[in-house]
């Protein structure tokens, strides 16, 4: 672990002379706060970014989380919400106004997906969604009225890239606020502000709480930005994550850098496995060299993940269940990023009517935890026998 890194995670925003002088800060569970006159109030009205007034706005607790997460993405600021989901909308909610036009990579979070197609649209907020395994495409969507680009590298489930550096600097030449959802890496793996994004997101659920506890987001920025964000949306949506569940997630930030590593190194091992057997059509994972990104990959991530997709060369969707049921040590679940490893089939998207997405039936999502590789592995080859 790296000087910088272990005192981010361990130390970083606690100032432990504020609580007591404990070890662990505790938690201050409080929605209001008190002051001792007028002037002391009202001064505190017009700061409610960065002092105690209303928890919604401002929490201790939550606030040595925002300064730890700020360091990690390399930000001046970030703020806590309740939720990834909440995050997002906030960010893209802040930057864009009726008659806009907002450009996003395709196969979003879904939640996103639903944010452009279901809500702004109501709203006169246009959208398009673009390829963005080629950096161009941005620039080809691009109308005198977009104000936003999202991009997602890469995305949680077919794990498309987007050269992160070209997009930023494409939305620079027409003045376009930059948003990139970067739960798949965390900040330890990839940092897209480094690369020229405004913001960058996180479903801090995942990696950054690690103990499939707590679900929450984060969105990191500058200064200027997180103010804005804050000011408005946050504050009047209220999507402020409790003091309780910040905590917490600063207790997995103290072994983010050891989960994440042991998960990338196991998903390096099973995924090797999973590419060389005959009843896995492929492996979709950008650490591969045969994904089809993985130059890139190496160029703007430091690791890749522990999440995959593999297509199973499975007749049926009986083969696939099969498969699915007998896989005791991947957890049937959505979700990813914390200690346990996880299966998630596409085939569960089956409806009455049919699949609700295009994707291949016989795909399915894994999640690298921490359990031992080798355990894994067993588990995998015997479900393959049994499909």
């Amino acid at each position: 672990m790296n000087e910088d890194l272990s005192f981010i995670l361990n130390h970083l925003g606690e100032d432990r002379e504020q609580g007591y002088n404990a070890v662990v800060p505790p938690i201050v569970q409080s929605g209001n706060f008190t002051y001792a006159t007028v002037a002391e109030m009202r001064n505190t009205v017009q700061h409610e970014l960065d002092r105690p007034l209303y928890t919604r706005g401002y929490n201790p607790t939550v606030a040595m989380v925002r300064k730890k997460i700020a360091a990690l993405e390399h930000a001046e600021d970030a703020l806590m919400f309740s939720s990834g989901s909440a995050a997002i909308a906030a960010a893209v909610l802040s930057f864009v106004k009726t008659g806009d036009h907002i450009v996003c990579v395709n196969k979003p979070y879904s939640w996103t997906k639903k944010l452009l197609v279901e809500l702004l649209a109501r709203f006169g907020v246009d959208h398009t969604f673009v390829d963005g395994t080629d950096a161009e495409n941005f620039r080809k969507a691009i109308r005198p009225n977009t104000t936003f680009i999202i991009t997602e590298s890469p995305n949680s489930l077919t794990f498309e890239l987007q050269d992160l550096k070209a997009v930023a600097g494409i939305a620079k030449e027409h003045g376009i606020i930059t948003l990139c959802d970067n739960s798949y890496n965390s900040p330890l793996f990839q940092n897209p502000i480094d690369l020229g994004i405004h913001m960058a997101a996180h479903s801090a659920t995942k990696y950054l709480n690690g103990h499939s506890d707590v679900v929450a987001g984060v969105l990191a920025g500058s200064a200027v930005h997180m103010r804005q964000v804050m000011s408005r949306e946050l504050m009047t949506l209220g999507a402020a994550p409790s003091p309780h569940d910040a905590w917490l997630l600063m207790r997995g930030l103290r072994t983010l850098e050891l989960r994440v590593n042991r998960s990338a190194d196991s998903a390096e091992v099973v995924s090797r496995f999973l590419e060389a057997h005959p009843k896995v059509k492929r492996v979709l994972w950008p650490g591969l060299e045969s994904h089809p990104q993985h130059a890139l990959a190496k160029e703007q991530m430091k690791r890749v993940a522990g999440l995959m997709t593999i297509e199973l060369d499975a007749p049926d969707e009986a083969a696939v269940e099969r498969f699915c049921d007998n896989l005791p040590s991947f957890l049937m679940a959505v979700s990813w990023g914390g200690y346990e490893s996880l299966q998630w089939p596409v085939c569960a998207l089956k409806g009455p009517n049919g699949y609700y997405t295009d994707l291949p039936f016989s795909m399915v999502r894994l999640y690298v935890g921490l359990e031992d590789p080798q355990l894994l592995i067993r588990d995998l080859q015997n479900a393959l026998t049994r499909m």
